[in-house]
């Protein structure tokens, strides 16, 4: 068995001469690749996993699953919690269960990863570009009032990066046209809208777990209600139509497979014990990128909006200069200097999956700011395995490529 990994000292000194947490050294290079996300890996998940791999099998099969699922509702102050194997599932899952499908309309923001919008096209639906607010970068609620038709049975908001959208607007807006909220809290576990837990805040919230995630089980998400019937209808949909209980494989649907393993469940489970620390560090990371950077005209960071609590899942900096940076050979020179780098989202009418669309074609016209924010952004180095010396590397390598020119 591997080496038990040990959680980072707190000390900014430590930090800066420690191992990254989860990993061992970065091994010697004249310029060592900073990854752009990653886990932080402990004897605890390790000794979760192998309990799974051994004993999650006959009757124990579906224990982890149902201790992640449990957990997990409690942290977010939710009824219920159910397992996938991603978000878009689970995006997926909560469509369908609102019996969403051709005819109508899903706004979504359109600046997010594509698996924000992709099941709305599975069901037959039609997505509905919203644009994003300038400070938060997540769904304007004007925008999405302006969008809004009789046609209109969902939105999906999306807290991009960590961000936290305006999620009070939003739900006002949803109950006045009668419109379901699916929250979108892929990358923001640990965010806060006032008292309450991003993810919480909809009718349906929906999570990812992929290996770049704050909490992770190595690919999976959950949904998360505090319905009952969306609850039921969604374990009746992950399960090929099998009702609940049934020993005689007798479906009575025709519907899907998404379930989550034992093994991942058990290291998401570990996670969730963990998240509190998890999320800390995320917000640690970026506090030393907001100390090293704070002079750098012309760089911003990700906005946190009076009342509520970002969860940082990936520092993102916007670059407003003249003349305009290229975001595409920006992020190309940082990986020459051996630091990953992500551009920010593009905007989903732009592309080639959307881009001939009608809807793709409105938001393109309407949609300003998305058009305005996303050629400006890149995703800097978030891994939980960073320290403050990495941070220092990385801000250093971006000075002196702007300083180029």
């Amino acid at each position: 068995m591997s080496e038990p990994t040990r959680p980072p000292n707190r000390g900014r000194e430590a930090l800066s001469n420690a191992a990254p947490p989860g990993g061992d050294e970065m091994p010697p290079a004249t310029e060592p690749e900073i990854p752009i996300a990653g886990p932080w890996i402990t004897q605890r998940e390790i000794d979760y996993v192998t309990d799974a791999a051994t004993n999650g099998w006959y009757a124990n099969a579906n224990a982890y699953p149902e201790r992640f699922e449990r957990c997990f509702a409690a942290y977010l102050g939710v009824r219920h919690a159910v397992s996938l194997p991603s978000c878009t599932s689970a995006i997926h899952l909560a469509l369908a269960a609102l019996d969403i499908g051709p005819g109508d309309e899903v706004i979504v923001p359109d600046v997010t990863w594509i698996a924000s919008a992709a099941p709305i096209s599975y069901v037959g639906a039609t997505p509905v570009f919203a644009d994003i607010d300038r400070q938060s970068w997540c769904l304007s609620p004007a925008s999405f009032a302006e969008c809004v038709t009789p046609r209109t049975k969902a939105v999906v908001p999306v807290h991009l990066y960590g961000n936290v959208a305006d999620m009070g607007v939003i739900r006002e807006i949803a109950d006045r046209h009668g419109v379901a909220v699916i929250e979108d809290a892929a990358e923001a576990i640990g965010a806060e809208y006032g008292d309450r837990k991003a993810g919480g805040l909809g009718d349906i919230g929906t999570f990812s777990f992929h290996g770049s995630k704050t909490v992770t089980t190595g690919e999976g998400g959950m949904l998360v209600t505090d319905s009952d019937d969306v609850r039921e209808r969604v374990r009746f949909l992950r399960d090929h139509g099998r009702p609940a209980g049934d020993r005689m494989f007798w479906n009575t649907e025709v519907a899907y497979k998404y379930k989550m393993s034992a093994v991942q469940a058990a290291l998401g489970l570990a996670q969730i014990e963990r998240v509190a620390e998890l999320v800390a560090r995320k917000r640690e990371v970026f506090a030393w990128y907001a100390e090293q950077l704070a002079d750098l005209d012309g760089v911003s960071l990700n906005f946190e909006a009076p009342g509520t609590k970002g969860a940082h899942w990936m520092v993102t900096a916007l670059i407003a200069r003249e003349p305009p940076v290229d975001k595409r050979r920006l992020v190309e020179a940082m990986q020459a200097k051996g630091v990953a780098c992500r551009p920010f989202f593009w905007p989903l009418s732009s592309l080639p999956a959307y881009a001939s669309s009608d809807q793709a074609l409105q938001a393109q016209r309407r949609n300003h700011v998305s058009y305005e924010v996303s050629p400006k952004g890149i995703n800097l180095p978030s891994a939980l395995s960073l320290n403050a010396d990495t941070v220092a590397r990385v801000c250093s390598v971006l000075r002196a490529l702007l300083a180029e020119g």
